[in-house]
């Protein structure tokens, strides 16, 4: 293990971020010990299409990290033309840090496709993955996942998270219905939606 910090990295398209977010990079800081978590919001993403633009989700993560002190904005991703890719980031940030260690904060979701994503393994040796397991979760299937990944280099650390009812997707509906967002975001992300009338014309 790297002797110097332990960084997070919570990367997302964040269309828009929400209290889930934020929890989830709580938990993460205190089960893993992390010296600071980067919210990571993507430039464009290969994965996903029709996502607002750039620098208004920027914003958002802007305002909503605000009052932790230990969570930091990064535009690596967001200031990178064309796609971005996890390993790309990851090579960039131990070219420029190479005494840091960096935890790679997920769904647990996501081990079940991080095997399509670009260059896994080298992914496995850049970071530690720190994956959230809700309680609805099937625990045996992510155990065993997480095995095979093992078997392929990667290092695993299990987070138990609590079921949160909030998703992006869903925000974004009830913004469009006129329904209040309150409980789902921080109070600036909320006004900065309804400053810049935000996901209220969406298809």
């Amino acid at each position: 293990m790297k002797s110097g910090k332990r960084i997070g990295i919570m990367g997302g398209t964040f269309d828009p971020i929400h209290n889930g977010h934020l929890k989830l990079a709580q938990r993460a800081q205190e089960q893993a010990a992390l010296d600071k978590v980067l919210f990571m919001p993507s430039g464009n993403s290969y994965m996903k299409s029709n996502v607002l633009e750039t620098q208004k989700r920027v914003e958002m993560v802007a305002l909503a990290i605000e009052q932790y002190p230990n969570f930091e904005l990064s535009l690596i991703e967001a200031r990178k033309p064309g796609n971005t890719y996890t390993c790309e980031t990851l090579q960039s940030l131990t070219a420029s840090h190479p005494d840091m260690q960096y935890y790679l904060i997920m769904g647990a979701d996501i081990l079940f496709q991080i095997e399509q994503w670009r260059n896994p393994e080298q992914i496995f040796q850049m970071a530690v993955l720190v994956c959230a397991v809700r309680d609805d979760h099937d625990l045996n299937a992510i155990r065993k996942k997480g095995s095979l990944l093992a078997a392929s280099g990667a290092d695993i650390i299990y987070l138990n998270m609590p079921k949160l009812e909030i998703s992006s997707t869903d925000i974004r509906a009830k913004v469009k219905s006129s329904l209040s967002i309150s409980e789902l975001v921080p109070p600036a992300v909320a006004h900065y939606i309804e400053q810049e009338h935000l996901y209220y014309e969406e298809d």
